[in-house]
């Protein structure tokens, strides 16, 4: 199925799939915007593949990256209002779009399902025991198909095999980039790294 063909009948959210994108339009630049439909449109394909919700999918997918454009200030508020992890405000936008934008995601859209919630939340950093819908929003965002980076092609083949191998080359992926590049590495990226590649059967 197309993202655009696409009618929203969970109740998920109080809007129309057309009403949704035009909030999406609105928060987003058109770069933005437009990588947001491809992650819809892969994560309904990951979904058909892979026995899950398509419209949960689709979703979680459009909104994603929702707070991905708002100012540093945002972030910093709703971290220090919501008394969350006081660590949190030694990173930036990279980490607090899914780690904390999920709360303008469940503020402003009016989205309360904890399932897409989670999927919005975990996108950037993952977690130890992801469901198959947050795994699903987490590769759909990183094989969507305006990517091109060494590996992508891989990432692809794999997630198309076995969507939790790709989970694992994922995480696998993004911790040596970071490490690389001496960046900093949130503590859950390590968790998730813990939790899903000694196990998993990639090289």
């Amino acid at each position: 199925m197309k993202n655009d063909q696409l009618i929203y009948q969970g109740h998920f959210v109080p809007y129309t799939r057309d009403e949704l994108v035009g909030k999406l339009r609105a928060a987003l630049s058109d770069h933005r915007f437009q990588h947001c439909l491809r992650v819809e449109q892969t994560a309904m394909d990951l979904a058909e593949q892979n026995g899950v919700d398509i419209e949960k999918a689709a979703i979680g997918g459009l909104v994603h990256d929702y707070a991905k454009q708002r100012p540093d200030d945002d972030f910093i508020q709703a971290i220090k209002d919501y008394q969350l992890e006081p660590e949190l405000l030694n990173y930036g936008n990279a980490i607090w779009h899914g780690v904390v934008g999920w709360l303008f995601v469940k503020n402003e859209l009016q989205i309360t399902d904890i399932d897409i919630l989670n999927a919005v939340r975990y996108h950037t950093v993952g977690h130890q025991y992801m469901t198959p819908l947050e795994q699903i929003v987490y590769m759909a965002d990183y094989i969507e198909p305006g990517r091109d980076f060494p590996g992508v092609d891989e990432a692809r083949k794999i997630t198309k095999n076995n969507l939790q191998d790709g989970v694992a080359y994922q995480t696998k992926q993004t911790l040596g980039y970071l490490v690389a590049h001496n960046k900093p590495v949130f503590p859950q990226t390590i968790v998730t790294y813990n939790s899903w590649v000694p196990s998993s059967g990639i090289d």
